[in-house]
């Protein structure tokens, strides 16, 4: 895993990028550096916690359904006393070529939600095509004053 700051952020901003392999252990090890990030933040827990899950949830769709490689971009903002982390995973797009039937889940009690909560967590959240490949983002607030 790649990991790089870019200290080029304004004050009161800081990114993050991770490349992460398509393989089993990837989320959880993207996880597992997330949360000392957003230690170091000093986010709330409830809130740290949220920001984990929509990780988790964008990054296990890169990794099951689109072309390696992926990445991932963590940032924090802060704007007019509001703040935001935004979490962009970028694929190069579906494993599965445009026109032909995604496989149905094994289990779908257990698969089908992750966009659901990502909606659910965030303020705001979209996806991107562009010429490096394909973007889902989210932003969730520091706080819910």
């Amino acid at each position: 895993m790649i990991t790089a700051q870019l200290d080029a952020a304004p004050h009161g901003e800081a990114e993050h990028i991770f490349s992460l392999p398509h393989a089993p252990g990837a989320v959880s090890a993207a996880r597992r550096h997330i949360r000392a990030i957003l230690t170091d933040w000093k986010l709330a827990a409830d809130i740290a916690e949220d920001v984990l899950l929509v990780v988790s949830e964008l990054l296990t769709n890169a990794i099951v359904h689109a072309l390696p490689p992926a990445t991932l971009r963590l940032s924090r903002s802060r704007a007019d006393r509001c703040g935001a982390v935004r979490v962009e995973v970028t694929d190069m797009g579906p494993a599965t070529p445009p026109g032909l039937p995604t496989p149905p889940p094994l289990d779908p009690d257990e698969h089908g939600r992750g966009l659901d909560i990502v909606t659910t967590l965030s303020t705001r959240c979209g996806v991107r095509v562009h010429s490096e490949g394909t973007s889902r983002w989210a932003e969730l607030p520091f706080d819910r004053a």
